[in-house]
């Protein structure tokens, strides 16, 4: 028994060693140097007030505001996570479809078939900060009717702050949606 159970507590104390020290540690210095804010969260800042995180998402709901994917986590960053419901649940199709049915409702020229996914669903973290262009533009009309603007002023708007995917192949073309909202404020204060 002995000649088993101590290569087997070496064997573990040596794991523990390498995949929770040492692999942490690289993933830490990794993200120190090559993440933005060097893997700290980066405060996003209006009229010298913080309102958020860029890479946190949250909740709007004004018809005048682009809105956020949806969040099964109420956008609680404490404790991010998906549903764990699958696309057959009744009790997820049902939600879904009251997403849906808000979604159309506050945007009145939209089908049914141009409503992207991530507009109805949530993310697998719940928290995500970005939508796709698609789904900022889909919103445009109900944005302009409510704020009484230019609807090509606000296409520009989402044009401009498109991010394209890392080193242009890791990832899809994102908006963030807190960023726009702020720059859809300072866009309208500028008309008065």
């Amino acid at each position: 028994m002995k000649t088993h159970l101590f290569p087997a507590i070496k064997l573990t104390l040596l794991s523990l060693l390498f995949f929770v020290v040492m692999y942490g540690a690289v993933v830490w210095g990794v993200a120190l140097v090559l993440a933005p804010n060097h893997g700290g969260g980066a405060l996003v800042l209006k009229d010298g007030y913080v309102v958020g995180f860029a890479s946190v998402g949250q909740r709007f709901t004004k018809d005048y505001y682009f809105w956020s994917r949806p969040s099964a986590v109420n956008y609680n960053a404490a404790g991010s996570g998906g549903s764990n419901k699958g696309p057959s649940d009744p009790a997820y199709l049902r939600t879904v479809q009251a997403r849906l049915d808000t979604f159309l409702l506050h945007n009145p020229g939209v089908v049914r078939v141009r409503v992207p996914m991530e507009l109805i669903t949530a993310s697998g973290s719940g928290l995500d900060p970005d939508i796709s262009p698609e789904a900022a533009r889909v919103q445009v009309p109900r944005i302009a009717k409510a704020r009484s603007m230019a609807t090509e002023k606000i296409y520009q708007l989402v044009s401009d702050h498109i991010q394209e995917p890392w080193l242009g192949v890791l990832g899809p073309r994102v908006v963030n949606v807190l960023m726009l909202n702020i720059e859809l404020d300072k866009l309208e204060n500028e008309k008065k």
